[in-house]
C-alpha cells in the first residue's frame, strides 16, 4: 500500500482511497475517515455494506459464518463473534450461547426458564434463549445496570 500525503496552501483538503479488494484494515480506516467508529461492515447479497451496531439486535455464527441481524436485513460480517466483541468493545452486546452475542439495549422482555435459562424477548419479537452458562453473568449485568 502505499500512502502519499501532501500539504496544500489552499483549496479543500480531500482523501482519495484506492483498493482492489475492499479489507477490514481499509473498511477500519474508511470508519475512522467518515467518523463511524460505531459501525461495522459486512456483505449483504453481493455488496459491501455497513451498519450501525445500534442497530443490530444479534449476531449469530452459523456454520462458522457470522450474522448480524438488524429490523430489516441479515448483513455476513468477517472474523467470529469474539472477533466481533473485541472489535467494538461495547458492553450492550452480551455472549448469551456459545454461538450468540445479543445487544442487551435492544432486549424488551425477560422470563425465567426450566434448568436456570432465561427466555429474552426482543424489539423485532424474536425470543432468544440465555443459555445455564452465560445466565447468571446475565443476571449480574442486569443488577449492575440497575445500580
Amino acid at each position: 500500500m502505499i500512502v502519499d500525503i501532501q500539504k496544500i496552501e489552499s483549496g479543500d483538503e480531500s482523501i482519495t482511497i484506492r483498493y482492489k479488494e475492499l479489507t477490514p484494515k481499509l473498511e477500519k480506516i474508511i470508519g475512522i475517515l467518515e467518523k463511524t467508529e460505531n459501525k461495522v461492515w459486512g456483505k449483504l447479497d453481493s455488496k459491501t455494506v455497513s451498519i450501525s451496531i445500534d442497530d443490530i439486535f444479534y449476531i449469530e455464527s452459523v456454520d462458522d459464518k457470522v450474522f448480524a441481524y438488524t429490523g430489516e436485513q441479515v448483513v455476513r460480517l468477517d472474523g467470529t463473534l469474539n472477533s466481533f466483541l473485541m472489535d467494538i468493545n461495547d458492553e450492550s452486546f452480551f455472549r448469551c450461547s456459545k454461538a450468540m452475542v445479543i445487544n442487551v439495549n435492544r432486549v424488551k422482555a425477560l422470563k425465567s426458564l426450566a434448568s436456570n435459562r432465561i427466555d429474552a424477548t426482543l424489539e423485532s419479537g424474536e425470543h432468544i434463549i440465555i443459555s445455564r452458562r452465560y445466565a447468571s453473568d446475565f443476571r449480574r449485568l442486569l443488577k449492575g445496570a440497575r445500580s
